[in-house]
């Protein structure tokens, strides 16, 4: 079954056990609530799901509980590891678990140039007949794949039909349409620009804040692909402190903090694996204000 690239596809928060092992019954109960939802997609161990501090067995393991749990929902992966090889063999097994897509990112820590990086991306994309998203965030990886870049990708290889744009550059969505025209479906993946990116055609969105606010992400994407900007305007501020959540290093330990607020605790918990650890202090207490304001003011959706 092929993948409708649209609207709200959460980045999924990997949620631990107190020994920090993986909580698999967690995660696929919050998988399901996330597609009753709305959600189109699932994105499974990204950054914001602590992609790499989890092993690749681990990693494994975590797409065969969403595969098994959303039969119906498209899981996709975030494929990265610090060699190509991983990277290669953590697609193939992907597809031998049934995931329907892979959201492919340059490898963890080593940032090079074009010709490398080109090498790496196109290894992982040509392993598998999977679509595939290319992941654009030079912030966090510091490879930054320019619209020229993207296209090379694209009309090299059938199979990559989208980009997560995570550049902040608000101008890079246009960009991108002018070299590729219609070739790709656009996505926007940093939640405080997700308004911006819609506006200029983006189709789908990839949200950290969604695991704890789908229904709100999913209302506010549906005005604002529609052309009902100001109808979406409410929503949006309202939801920007949170979102602006999604852009800082702690943001693994804040938007765990909005899920396990906003489920009451049902969905989620504030256990992260080190090096982060867990926010306290005055940096808890300010961002638990944040989220409470938030949770008390939710507009109707």
């Amino acid at each position: 079954m092929s993948i409708h690239w649209k609207g709200v596809m959460p980045a999924t928060l990997t949620q631990f056990n107190a020994d920090l092992t993986i909580d698999h019954a967690l995660m696929a109960e919050h998988g399901k609530w996330l597609a009753d939802s709305g959600c189109s997609a699932i994105i499974a161990h990204g950054s914001l799901g602590e992609g790499a501090t989890l092993s690749f067995e681990e990693k494994v393991a975590l797409q065969k509980t969403y595969t098994d749990a959303l039969p119906d929902t498209p899981v996709i992966p975030g494929i990265a590891a610090l060699s190509t090889k991983e990277a290669v063999d953590l697609a193939k097994a992907a597809k031998d678990n049934g995931c329907r897509g892979l959201m492919v990112l340059p490898p963890y820590l080593y940032a090079s140039d074009w010709r490398e990086m080109k090498t790496h991306m196109s290894a992982v994309i040509s392993a598998t007949d999977l679509p595939c998203i290319i992941y654009n965030n030079p912030v966090a990886y510091k490879t930054d794949f320019t619209p020229l870049h993207i296209k090379e990708l694209a009309d090299e290889h059938a199979n990559v039909e989208s980009v997560k744009e995570s550049s902040t550059d608000a101008r890079r969505v246009a960009g991108i349409r002018e070299v590729c025209g219609d070739r790709l479906v656009l996505g926007v993946g940093v939640d405080d620009c997700a308004l911006e990116g819609a506006a200029m055609g983006a189709k789908f969105w990839i949200t950290g804040v969604g695991g704890a606010f789908p229904k709100h992400n999913i209302k506010l994407w549906d005005l604002a692909t529609s052309g009902k900007i100001e109808e979406a305007m409410p929503i949006y501020t309202w939801m920007l402190p949170m979102l602006r959540m999604d852009t800082v290093v702690k943001f693994v330990q804040l938007i765990k903090l909005q899920q396990t607020l906003a489920s009451g605790g049902t969905l989620g918990n504030n256990r992260v694996r080190p090096p982060r650890l867990e926010l306290v202090g005055e940096e808890l207490a300010e961002a638990t204000a944040i989220i409470e304001k938030a949770i008390a003011t939710a507009p109707a959706v």
